[in-house]
């Protein structure tokens, strides 16, 4: 087994990247209204099997050394969208709440920075739709001018070791039912309920093992352990 093979050693998003067939107003949404450098670009001629149309990939910094890119194939007609984004077409049956479920949401560390991106957004073409507190981020929504909804949210409180050991129960007592024909939130949380039981004893035993650990640490001083 290798070394790294237990260890969790990616550092964040490179770039996420998305078809445009309108570079212009994508620069304009990116670049000039929220303020996010371009950093990058790659200009392909010839590029692929001989149908392949030349094209530009260009990226802007998203922070933390993130980015976010676009492709924009020269001559390629833009579809007739009804419903979603210029690449993930929806019937006109597909409820809305599906379509926005796709979408790209990048965080900030303040309310007054949360605002700040308001304000630019709410001065431009692409005004804030929706602006909502969920349990633990308040978001503010828009689409930008592809179609993609654009999320950016800041944390209300940090999320508790608590609340990550119920995430890791949620969803492996989700891929253990997702698969039962009809299959529903009930049988979630009957699964769930019965994963807290199967692992109970565990986490009783690591729980006193930290607790030994805590007291082992506080009986030993600068110079080693301290007799009592």
């Amino acid at each position: 087994m290798s070394p790294l093979s237990d260890q969790h050693l990616v550092r964040g998003v490179d770039h996420a990247a998305f078809p445009t067939f309108d570079p212009a107003g994508t620069v304009r949404f990116y670049r000039d209204t929220l303020g996010f450098p371009v950093v990058h670009s790659i200009c392909a001629a010839g590029w692929g099997p001989d149908d392949h149309p030349d094209f530009i990939h260009f990226f802007f910094d998203i922070g933390n050394d993130d980015r976010i890119a676009f492709f924009y194939y020269f001559g390629l007609p833009a579809p007739q969208v009804s419903k979603g984004d210029v690449y993930a077409q929806f019937g006109d049956e597909t409820p809305e709440w599906f379509v926005r479920s796709r979408h790209l949401a990048i965080h900030v560390d303040s309310e007054d920075h949360l605002l700040e991106y308001r304000r630019r957004l709410d001065a431009s073409q692409w005004p804030v739709e929706m602006q909502i507190q969920h349990e633990t981020i308040e978001s503010i929504y828009t689409h930008d001018p592809n179609g993609y909804m654009v999320e950016i949210t800041r944390a209300l409180r940090p999320v508790t070791p608590q609340e990550d050991l119920d995430a890791n129960l949620t969803i492996d007592a989700l891929v253990d039912i997702a698969q039962r024909p009809g299959a529903g939130m009930d049988e979630l949380l009957v699964r769930k309920a019965e994963l807290i039981i199967e692992r109970a004893e565990t986490w009783q035993e690591h729980q006193r093992a930290l607790v030994e650990d805590t007291r082992s640490d506080q009986v030993a001083g600068p110079e080693g352990p301290v007799a009592r």
